[in-house]
């Protein structure tokens, strides 16, 4: 039987499973839709009811023996999981009132719901995100057992003694993770099924209507003739849709799809091209207004209004960015690479004219955020201005444009006009929910870790663990961090992994260590986007080498080479916060341009090449003084950076003298 593609990555799916995949997901978003900007509804039925809808999703997008056809029992394992996935959301939404009155006196029927509610939410997890993180969902439910008074006390005699507690019994457990705000349905979820969930559907709007062959085609207008220019304007382009898109490893997947061949053609290595794709990406995920879903999240741990944490955002973002565009410029000076030629570039001009409508969305959702409106307000709004302008834009083209050019508007194709607008809201709102499953599901399998984290203190723990390891030195904190979200980054998502971290770690940083709350939330992001870029398990890295042709492992280190502000910038921010936070105006000032003096010179010295080759002395020197740089002295700090201009200012001098023509006798 033929399928249909998915472009989530779930299998190919029989023409009625696709159909129901449709028709849920529909229903998934016009149900967001609804809470969002019609009528919003409360804590508890809105999340249920999203997860319900979420893993239904699972059920039929990821069968439950993989990629191999159904059959009887891949049916009748499908067919239970579908059972319990509705029946986790119906029990909670008909009886939320009895629970509430029950006040944590729980019936059988609310532990055993809570049990298959558990189970179902572990293996929507294994199918959408895969074993991993399905395992440490595992592993913290059993930890939350072990212990004296727990329902597997022997498990807790093999427990180190800073991490034994007295352990919990079924019925606390169940309760904590199933009944509680802290659990499945907590926090994480919360955000997910509210403002990433909404966000997420406004950049599928802008992905079915052309958002983005429109970012492409004006980053490459603007960059195509420069040194390196596919490059460039995969860097802008990457960026851009990666805010929005939400995921580093999707957009490689759609834009690398065309920068990186013609990356390949001018010049660049393979694996030069997919790691350049894959660091830009990756700072999308760090860009404002979206920042992928980490934002939203920021704002409710840390209280801090979305606004303000989109627009202290800003200018790290330039940084890493800034980054990875002047690697990619000195990459192309070194090889003495040449721009595209004009006319294989489109012109700003006409890239404008024929996408102008894609700008209005973006400037309806920033002005609105500046009025101060809720996100998921802002995000109903963003959606429909997508759509109103797509209608207007299609109007135009029917009723003046066509005519100009001797093209009447006919009945017929009025109504062509109208089933062609009707299907692309359709692929949008089935769009954006198969997008949301992954996000979702990470941060439900994040609740449970966040709900036994607090249940047994082993926020606490972890952190005077890390205090013990690092012996009171932030410096080394933030290594044993960075160490830790690599690690983690291996089998979670970027989102589910920042949660964990966050619970675990942030507590220290910010209370032990002195580093501000939002700048200990910031730190902690920014390192948890690290396992997209750094090897031995690079995700976006891979996809990268998957379109460029390349290895894997070299593309990654390529990645990794390329995203080095992701490692540099957060540290940064915890020496000098007067760019998050601010201050006096001169010494804000003072602190922006010393990083990007920093980060240049450390560019350089790792390509040895900025305005000319540099000699190895140059390139040795600039390590201890980009050290000085984010030295907390501001006397280490100011030598540091009068070194690094006196080396780089060397560099140009050279440069002036190769480039000067000889002297004659």
């Amino acid at each position: 039987m033929p399928g249909s593609s998915d472009p989530t990555g779930a299998p190919d799916q029989p023409p009625p499973v696709a159909l129901a995949i449709g028709a849920v997901g529909i229903a998934l978003s016009l149900f967001q839709l609804y809470g969002a900007g019609i009528e919003p509804l409360g804590l508890f039925y809105q999340r249920s009811i999203h997860l319900a809808f979420i893993m239904v999703l699972c059920a039929l997008m990821f069968p439950a023996l993989g990629d191999r056809p159904r059959g009887p029992l891949g049916w009748t394992l499908d067919a239970l999981f579908l059972a319990a996935a509705v029946a986790s959301g119906a029990y909670i939404s008909w009886n939320l009132d009895a629970i509430f009155g029950r006040a944590g006196f729980w019936t059988q029927t609310d532990i055993w719901m809570g049990i298959l509610t558990t189970l179902a939410v572990l293996e929507a997890s294994r199918r959408a995100i895969g074993l991993p993180m399905t395992l440490i969902g595992v592993v913290a439910i059993l930890y939350g057992f072990a212990g004296p008074r727990g329902a597997l006390p022997w498990l807790g005699d093999w427990l180190p003694g800073i991490l034994s507690h007295r352990g919990n019994s079924l019925d606390r457990l169940v309760g904590q993770l199933y009944l509680g705000q802290e659990g499945i349905y907590g926090l994480p979820l919360g955000v997910a099924a509210t403002y990433i969930f909404v966000f997420v559907l406004f950049g599928a709007f802008l992905e079915v209507t052309g958002a983005g062959k429109f970012f492409i085609d004006l980053a490459y207008a603007a960059t195509g003739r420069r040194p390196g220019g596919p490059a460039k304007a995969a860097v802008l382009a990457s960026a851009g849709m990666g805010s929005i898109s939400g995921s580093a490893i999707a957009n490689v997947v759609t834009t690398g799809a065309f920068t990186i061949p013609l990356m390949k053609r001018l010049g660049y290595r393979p694996a030069q091209a997919g790691g350049i794709e894959a660091a830009a990406s990756t700072g999308g995920q760090i860009t404002p207004p979206l920042m992928g879903a980490g934002a939203f999240l920021i704002s409710e741990y840390t209280r801090i209004p979305y606004l303000q944490i989109v627009l202290v955002s800003i200018f790290p973002a330039i940084l890493y960015l800034g980054t990875v565009y002047l690697f990619v410029h000195i990459v192309a000076m070194k090889r003495g690479m040449e721009g595209m030629p004009t006319d294989e570039l489109p012109r700003v001009r006409a890239v404008l004219a024929a996408g102008w409508q894609f700008i209005l969305p973006l400037v309806v959702l920033i002005w609105l955020l500046v009025m101060n409106l809720s996100p998921m307000r802002v995000g109903f709004w963003a959606i429909l201005s997508v759509v109103a302008v797509a209608a207007l834009r299609g109007a135009a083209e029917l009723f003046v444009i066509g005519p100009r050019r001797g093209t009447r508007p006919t009945g017929a194709a009025i109504a062509a006009a109208l089933r062609g607008g009707v299907d692309v809201i359709g692929r949008a709102l089935i769009l954006g929910a198969r997008n949301a499953v992954a996000v979702s599901m990470a941060c439900a399998i994040a609740g449970i870790i966040v709900g036994v984290v607090g249940l047994t203190g082993l926020g606490l723990k972890f952190s005077s663990m890390m205090i013990a390891l690092s012996g009171g030195h932030l410096v080394v904190a933030l290594i044993l961090i960075l160490v830790a979200s690599l690690i983690l980054g291996m089998g979670l998502p970027v989102t589910a992994s920042y949660i964990v971290l966050i619970v675990l770690v942030g507590p220290a940083l910010s209370e032990q260590f002195g580093v501000p709350l939002l700048i200990a939330h910031l730190v902690v992001f920014w390192y948890s986007q690290d396992s997209n870029v750094t090897p031995p398990i690079a995700l976006a890295g891979f996809a990268g080498a998957a379109i460029a042709g390349s290895k894997p492992l070299e593309t990654s280190v390529q990645a990794w080479k390329f995203a080095k502000g992701l490692y540099l910038i957060p540290v940064f921010m915890v020496y000098n916060p007067e760019i998050i936070l601010g201050g006096p105006v001169p010494y804000v000032f003072y602190s922006g341009v010393i990083a990007v003096l920093a980060l240049a010179a450390f560019a350089a010295a790792l390509e040895g090449w900025l305005f000319a080759p540099m000699d190895i002395v140059s390139r040795v020197a600039v390590v201890p003084a980009t050290i000085a740089v984010f030295h907390p002295s501001f006397a280490v700090e100011t030598l540091g950076a009068l070194a690094l201009a006196a080396i780089l200012g060397w560099n140009w001098v050279q440069a002036r003298r190769a480039a000067a023509p000889p002297t004659r006798a």
